[in-house]
């Protein structure tokens, strides 16, 4: 597990002040830059529940779309589910899956990219969770001990931290 590491970055923790208390960051004096995060999960799936997932003749890709537009929604709404998260215009958000079919695993990758004063790896998280979420709901019939398991953001770019990446 390699991470970038990213010169200047405040130990501290942003979002409390300094007596303690929570404040959203003011990001007004910020450049708008260009941003992108992408984030990935994964959802384990009980044999029998991916046979019905992956099978040609049920409705996977509707599960998979469901799910995708799932995604997408909940990173326009991100700012309503996290409380101090600034609302952001995003320029995309794209949600995609691959299957291991030998683990029953299915991998979820979301990226987000807008230009603002602040980045997008909560809104890439939120989709990402949010898909995964719905994968659930849509299999739970079948499997209710599915897993959703290693939700984590591996890549960001733009603004003061620069780049950053997990591999």
């Amino acid at each position: 597990m390699n991470e970038t590491k990213v010169p200047s970055v405040s130990p501290t923790l942003t979002h409390l002040d300094e007596n303690g208390q929570v404040r959203m960051v003011d990001v007004g004096d910020k450049a708008a830059t260009a941003r992108c995060a992408i984030a990935q999960g994964q959802v384990h799936l009980s044999p029998h529940a991916w046979r019905l997932l992956s099978a040609r003749d049920n409705a996977k890709g509707e599960v998979l779309n469901t799910a995708r537009v799932a995604g997408i929604l909940a990173a326009k709404r991100c700012a309503e589910l996290i409380p101090l998260c600034h609302s952001l215009p995003l320029s995309f958000v794209g949600v995609e899956f691959s299957a291991d079919d030998a683990r029953h695993v299915l991998t979820i990758r979301s990226t987000c990219r807008t230009t603002h004063q602040t980045g997008v790896e909560m809104e890439a998280m939120t989709a990402c969770t949010v898909a995964a979420l719905t994968v659930y709901d849509m299999c739970k019939a079948a499997d209710k001990g599915i897993v959703i398991d290693q939700v984590r953001l591996v890549y960001k770019s733009g603004g003061k931290s620069g780049e950053w990446r997990h591999d």
